[in-house]
């Protein structure tokens, strides 16, 4: 499995998987031109790209999605809930409404509902030929029920949103940091650290923070956190990183 973010933050978020029988994204939140032109630089032409899979309906998560299945006509893979709210879904012909899990070729992806301020918001798991990893972003929190699942896995992509001072310190008026850090909002760098250091395990090869807030967070704040919270728990895990806005992640392949 070869994983590469191509985008992530605010302005939009991607990112690439590739096996050996299929060639995906997780999320369109950049411009056609821009998706294009950061897998070119992967030696990826986008008309291979055969599914997306989308986790909810805001705009930096879709922002491509019209203009994408218009010229290249790729599977879509929504919740019935995304499905009825994407306009531009209505008449497209290649969709698959997702519950759980869905089973291609030599790709299972498992699908977790997050919690954030939309309709219905998902998180995924991946796994082919016993390698795996997550794709956790856009959620005020972590169910439980999932830690089983999610634990041990060889890669994380993992938002890490916000430094709560900076959040609580910046520009936002009240209600939108009450939003950001409330239970339909997005993780927080220490939220994101503790949940990771439950979770990550002997198999763990990757860590990409995800998602970083331009105003109210850093890399520095993101990297220093996880690294206070892991030491904290007593977790040796040195290979962490953080995604960017408009550049690619290192290629990571498992």
């Amino acid at each position: 499995m070869k994983i590469c973010n191509l985008a992530s933050g605010s302005e939009g978020n991607v990112t690439y998987i590739e096996t050996d029988e299929h060639k995906i994204l997780l999320d369109v939140g950049m411009t056609v031109k821009y998706i294009k032109d950061r897998l070119s630089e992967l030696s990826v032409n986008i008309e291979d790209i055969d599914y997306i899979f989308i986790t909810h309906v805001h705009d930096d998560h879709i922002k491509a999605l019209k203009n994408f299945i218009k010229k290249y006509h790729p599977m879509v893979c929504v919740s019935p809930k995304m499905f009825s709210e994407i306009e531009e879904l209505k008449y497209y012909d290649r969709i698959v409404l997702y519950d759980d899990i869905v089973n291609l070729t030599d790709l299972t992806i498992e699908i977790l509902k997050t919690s954030h301020d939309t309709s219905d918001s998902r998180s995924f798991i991946l796994r082919s030929k016993g390698k795996s990893m997550v794709y956790m972003t856009d959620t005020g929190f972590i169910n439980t029920k999932y830690f089983t699942q999610l634990s041990n896995l060889d890669v994380y992509l993992f938002e890490s949103n916000h430094d709560v001072e900076m959040l609580l310190n910046g520009p936002y008026p009240r209600w939108l940091k009450d939003r950001v850090m409330g239970p339909y909002g997005h993780l927080s760098n220490k939220d994101s650290a503790i949940y990771l250091a439950k979770i990550i395990g002997p198999n763990t090869k990757k860590i990409l923070l995800t998602h970083l807030s331009h105003k109210n967070n850093t890399e520095e704040k993101a990297l220093d956190t996880i690294k206070e919270i892991f030491a904290e728990y007593d977790v040796d895990f040195q290979n962490i990183s953080c995604a960017k806005q408009r550049e690619k992640s290192e290629l990571i392949e498992i």
